[in-house]
């Protein structure tokens, strides 16, 4: 395992990845990244989620690296002080919202840490409400956001609606946006430097590091790309078979303490 000798820094996705299913941070868990500290080695989580939403995990893991929400967003320090922020061009805000709503996906928009939606029992909005363990405010009014949105996101659980969604955002947005699915039921449109490629670089320049001593695990297919940008990567047992081939080694299920083996046997 030489591609792992050396590296000063682990960064982590959340959901599927840090956690379990149901959105449990294990004993284990913690333990892994006390001894990994212990080892002297960094760690940082990254995530679609705001950084408010990622706020649970400061205290137990004593995080003390900037938290990368929105998928490099929005960084934040562990107080939740935002550092940077990258919001999205509004014509390209307007034209995700358009194809996002045309094609009959429910909408949420995120500016900074506040979370819209049109309605409360909209889908997956009490189960992210859950997740991030805070409400998000009911507006009818979306194009007064989308000059500060930080991310975009159409819902559904009609999967294949997601991936189309998904293909015809890139095309229309190019260059301009970053689209990118953080669960099957979800496809996010941020700033085109909010990315999980871009949340490595971050790191990188701000510790003096070169990528190749960064560590990354995930199960997303937006995780592909911090993968494919840091020195060493690990993807979870219960990522899609294109996420696990494109890391350097593939770990056990995040119920099944993947998060945990794979920093003991990969990095302690």
């Amino acid at each position: 395992m030489a591609e792992f000798s050396g590296i000063k820094l682990l960064i982590s996705d959340v959901d599927g990845t840090l956690v379990t299913h149901a959105k449990l941070l294990t004993d284990r868990a913690r333990e892994a990244v006390r001894a990994l500290k212990a080892k002297g080695i960094r760690f940082a989580i990254t995530s679609g989620r705001p950084p408010r939403g990622m706020a649970m995990f400061v205290e137990p893991l004593a995080i003390v690296e900037p938290i990368a929400g929105f998928n490099g967003g929005v960084y934040t320090r562990p107080d939740l002080t935002v550092l940077e922020a990258y919001t999205l061009v509004p014509d390209a805000a307007s034209q995700a919202l358009a194809r996002i709503e045309a094609d009959g996906l429910d909408a949420w928009v995120y500016t900074g840490n506040d979370w819209y939606v049109r309605k409360l029992n909209g889908s997956h909005v009490e189960r992210e409400a859950r997740t991030v363990q805070f409400e998000p405010s009911v507006t009818a009014d979306f194009d007064a956001l989308l000059g500060q949105a930080t991310k975009l996101v159409g819902v559904s659980d009609d999967f294949a609606l997601v991936r189309r969604t998904d293909t015809e955002l890139r095309s229309a947005l190019g260059a301009r946006a970053s689209v990118s699915r953080s669960q099957d039921y979800y496809v996010d449109v941020t700033h085109r430097l909010a990315n999980k490629a871009e949340v490595v670089e971050y790191h990188a320049r701000r510790l003096g590091l070169s990528p190749d001593a960064i560590c990354t695990i995930g199960d997303g297919a937006n995780d592909v790309l911090m993968f494919a940008r840091s020195g060493a990567s690990i993807a979870m047992g219960n990522a899609p078979t294109e996420v696990q081939g494109q890391a350097s080694v593939v770990t056990d299920s995040c119920d099944d303490e993947g998060f945990a083996k794979a920093v003991e046997r990969y990095l302690l």
